[in-house]
Parts: structure tokens; sequence; C-alpha cells
């Protein structure tokens, strides 16, 4: 498994207005092949969007982070962060973390 964590500036909307105009998004992202889960992480404050993703393998983390970036730089974003980790398995089973351990 990999995590994938992607961060961008973003102007919103936030919270449940998020919610509501991106709930198509969010639906399709569910399709993207290797996608486990993904939580959606924003911070209004900062004006940055992001989210963090687990997948099933390295080659269908970089090829959502590639379709991604592409996808928001579509829209107007200049710069996407996004990186790929290794999980260390034993210890986020300690920290109740939502993966299943190796």
């Amino acid at each position: 498994m990999k995590l994938l964590q992607v961060d961008f500036a973003f102007s919103g909307p936030f919270d449940q207005d998020m919610a509501e105009a991106l709930q198509d998004l969010a639906q399709s992202i569910n399709q993207e092949p290797g996608m486990i889960w993904k939580i959606w992480t924003e911070n209004a404050e900062m004006g940055i969007g992001g989210g963090v993703y687990l997948f099933q393998d390295e080659a269908s983390a970089q090829s959502y982070l590639t379709m991604h970036s592409a996808r928001l730089k579509q829209l107007g974003v200049d710069q996407v962060r996004g990186i790929i980790f290794d999980i260390n398995a034993p210890l986020t089973a300690i920290n109740h973390g939502p993966v299943i351990p190796a």
C-alpha cells in the first residue's frame, strides 16, 4: 500500500459548501484504479485544499497524482504538491490508523 498526500492553493468553497459542490467529484474518485480511501483536507484560513489517499500500490498512486495534477492545472492551480509515502503498518496499527496491516 502507498499513501499519497496532495495539497495546493485553494480559495474555496470550504466546509459544507465544498461537500455539496464537489460531491460528484468525490463519487468519481471512488472509481480510480487502486484507490482504497481518501480523506479530504481543507484549511480556509491558509487557503489550502487537498487530500490524503490510500492506494493499493505505487503505480496507482502515481497515475492518480499525474491525472489529478493535470486536472487541477486546467482549473488554474499553478502548483500541486504530491508526495507518495510508504506506510509502517505495525506502528500505524498501534495508533489505530485506517489501513490494513501488512
